[in-house]
């Protein structure tokens, strides 16, 4: 029997693309290896001190936590702060990012130390994509109006900071963290990762259910499409301060514990 020509190369496409998804999905839900070491990056509008309370309760379980000091300059960078810290550790090492910084977990998280992959309400880009494009097709989420420039230096409003960005703290907890953020370089936007480390190592995704600064939807695609497991976490966009036990859960699990 003739097989048409189209429907053969349709066929074919198809099966590729259902092997690479297998693939992908294998390796984000793969059971990660025993990892003592933890490293922790922040994003945007923030600074190391943002993960104090899930670094506590790590500690207080025996992990060896590092917090990187990102310097929000250009996502190369960035990439190389954590790259340092990284070679520093003994062991497997599970690598976190909130926000901005998945960037840099999708980056690089193939360093051979990094054992999986937690991104909390994080940008999870594949390799060259154009993470503002793909944003563009979820409603804009309200954060990004509060953004302000000072020629190439941009941070969050205080408004927008307190209402959108830590909108399930305590008020004067919220401006305690808005007193400390560090503003970014409106060249980090620009930057685009040449690696995907979720489609080879263990990922795990922590969505905000109310979050005003990446869209939940968006949260949820991407923690899909890499195969992630997968929690949701009735907070904001700093679920990692307002629900340190669920995040340090999640981490937990990622370093086989």
């Amino acid at each position: 029997m003739m097989i048409d020509r189209r429907i053969f190369s349709t066929a074919l496409l198809a099966g590729a693309a259902a092997s690479l998804t297998s693939t992908r999905s294998l390796a984000a839900n793969a059971t990660p290896p025993k990892a003592r070491n933890v490293v922790l990056v922040h994003g945007l509008f923030a600074d190391g001190s943002c993960w104090s309370e899930v670094i506590a309760r790590l500690q207080a379980a025996g992990l060896n936590a590092t917090s990187v000091q990102n310097p929000l300059t250009t996502l190369s960078d960035a990439v190389a702060a954590a790259e340092r810290v990284l070679a520093r550790q003994d062991g497997p090492t599970v690598l976190v990012g909130h926000s901005f910084s998945g960037m840099i977990v999708t980056e690089a998280g193939v360093h051979p130390k990094v054992s999986a992959l937690v991104y909390v309400a994080a940008r999870a880009p594949d390799a060259g994509e154009d993470y503002t494009a793909l944003a563009k097709g979820y409603p804009t989420p309200p954060a990004t109006a509060g953004i302000v420039f000072d020629g190439d230096e941009g941070r969050l409003s205080e408004a927008a900071f307190l209402r959108d960005f830590a909108g399930d703290l305590p008020q004067a907890k919220a401006k305690v963290l808005y007193a400390v953020q560090e503003p970014f370089n409106r060249a980090l936007l620009t930057g685009k990762t040449t690696h995907a480390a979720w489609r080879s190592k263990p990922s795990f995704y922590a969505v905000s259910m109310e979050d005003r600064t990446i869209n939940p939807d968006l949260e949820r695609f991407m923690a899909k499409r890499m195969g992630a497991r997968t929690i949701e976490v009735k907070a904001s966009h700093l679920s990692m301060i307002s629900h340190p036990a669920e995040i340090t859960r999640l981490i937990l699990e990622a370093a086989g514990q």
